[in-house]
């Protein structure tokens, strides 16, 4: 057995835990024998400003932090996203349709990317070769919506519009395709509730289900398309200028209860104010698969106390059945500023003007899942006052993985039985712990 520890001021201490029964100690966790969701993974999202600050510094670097993120011996990432154009985080603004009225796609082109995404996501790849990729826009071309911006605004809801937009979905897998980077799911917009100054466009359920049960998903079923079509990122109760209610009854429920809609959806992705509806979805739609699609972004200080919050996204969102849990940017430079003027955090700070990294206590909190949680793992039901401190999981080759924070200031003693194995171990005050049984 093992126990892998991380504190403020010490992380990821390892440790090997000697056999042990459990005590008279309060503070117990047991698995009730129901098995939960199966686990597709963990990961982040490939943004140009990543990969900008990444090439930015030696080689050997470079590789190390992507080994840290990628690598078995690391975060060992394999599922992850990628943006379609650009995102908040991309260098600037594009899309790959920027010529006006281009109906059929003649002019279709993935060009932009060969110069930072194309770059990153096979770096990634080379270390993790059985890495998932989903990709969703922040915005359309500027000539499919109205006002014509890349900013604000919606889709045009007409008939050759919705066409064409189904049509750039399309082309957009096969030309990942041609470079060996299979999409495996289309997450047909990215926080569709809300109205910003970066890249976004506003969406309501009827139009996600009219544009996914008449235009997308006909569209991939008729080309045998094998990527699979996401109601998401939803993103909560947010700006929606056009519609007084933006929650589980306006996006989810409305969506999924469309007949035509429901037979393309493999799942909803939540994300941000979307945790707040992601219960409703779960319980109400067993049958459909759930994604943590954006870990909340922080304000570019990288403070041990905004990652212990983080613990308690991931703890969120995994007791209410999500299959994956991904992280924003992976790396940025000092502050963490996007082109549009938010500061935010990621991963791993890299210091371009010496060539060196930090890597920051949110990289620490999804290492103590990612590292130890394999594909394929269950989450295991479990009951006790430890329960809503932790997650347990069962990896395919029968390991029991327990993540758990002790948010107290005093060491806790933890009881913990599954079956036949029990234990009784002391987590240090304000910690986030592994056990690996």
């Amino acid at each position: 057995m093992k126990l892998v520890s991380t504190t403020k001021d010490a992380q990821w201490q390892e440790y090997t835990i000697p056999d042990s029964v459990p005590n008279n100690s309060k503070y117990t966790l047991e698995t009730t024998g129901e098995v939960c969701q199966s686990m597709d993974g963990f990961g982040g999202c490939f943004n140009e400003l990543s990969w900008v600050a990444l090439d930015k510094i030696s080689e050997d670097k470079r590789n190390f932090i992507l080994n840290e993120l990628f690598g078995e011996e690391g975060c060992n990432f394999n599922f992850c996203r990628m943006p379609i154009g650009a995102s908040d985080y991309a260098v600037n603004w594009y899309s790959h349709a920027e010529k006006d009225n281009d109906y059929a796609m003649q002019y279709f082109s993935i060009k932009r990317d060969y110069e930072h995404l194309i770059p990153y996501i096979k770096a990634a790849k080379s270390i993790n070769h059985d890495m998932q990729i989903f990709a969703s826009p922040w915005s359309p071309p500027v000539w499919m919506k109205n006002p014509p911006a890349y900013n604000f605004g919606t889709l045009i809801q007409d008939d050759k519009t919705l066409n064409a937009y189904a049509l750039y979905f399309l082309k957009f897998i096969k030309a990942y395709e041609k470079e060996n980077i299979s999409i495996d799911q289309i997450h047909v917009q990215n926080e569709p509730m809300s109205s910003q100054k970066f890249p976004s466009c506003v969406w309501t359920g009827p139009e996600f289900a009219n544009f996914i049960g008449n235009y997308l998903g006909p569209l991939f079923e008729e080309k045998d398309i094998s990527t699979k079509i996401w109601l998401g990122t939803l993103n909560g109760r947010e700006t929606d200028e056009r519609a007084l209610y933006t929650g589980y009854d306006d996006y989810a429920n409305l969506v999924l209860s469309d007949k035509k809609a429901y037979k393309y959806i493999e799942g909803v992705s939540y994300q941000w104010a979307g945790k707040n509806t992601i219960q409703r979805t779960s319980e109400s739609w067993p049958e459909k698969k759930l994604i943590q699609s954006e870990n909340e972004c922080g304000d570019g200080t990288n403070t041990w106390e905004y990652a212990r919050y983080v613990f308690d996204l991931f703890r969120h969102y995994l007791a209410n059945g999500v299959s994956a849990y991904l992280y924003w940017n992976m790396v940025l430079e000092p502050g963490g500023s996007s082109t549009w003027g938010w500061n935010q955090n990621s991963m791993i700070t890299v210091n371009t003007h010496d060539n060196t990294f930090t890597l920051n206590p949110e990289f620490y909190v999804m290492k103590h899942f990612s590292h130890f949680v394999k594909k394929g793992a269950v989450r295991l039901r479990t009951k006790g006052c430890l329960t809503g401190n932790s997650i347990v999981f069962k990896n395919p080759n029968g390991e029991i993985i327990i993540v758990i924070q002790n948010g107290l200031n005093e060491t806790r003693e933890l009881n913990f039985s599954h079956e036949d194995k029990k234990l009784n171990i002391s987590l240090s005050p304000n910690s986030i712990n592994t056990i690996v049984i």
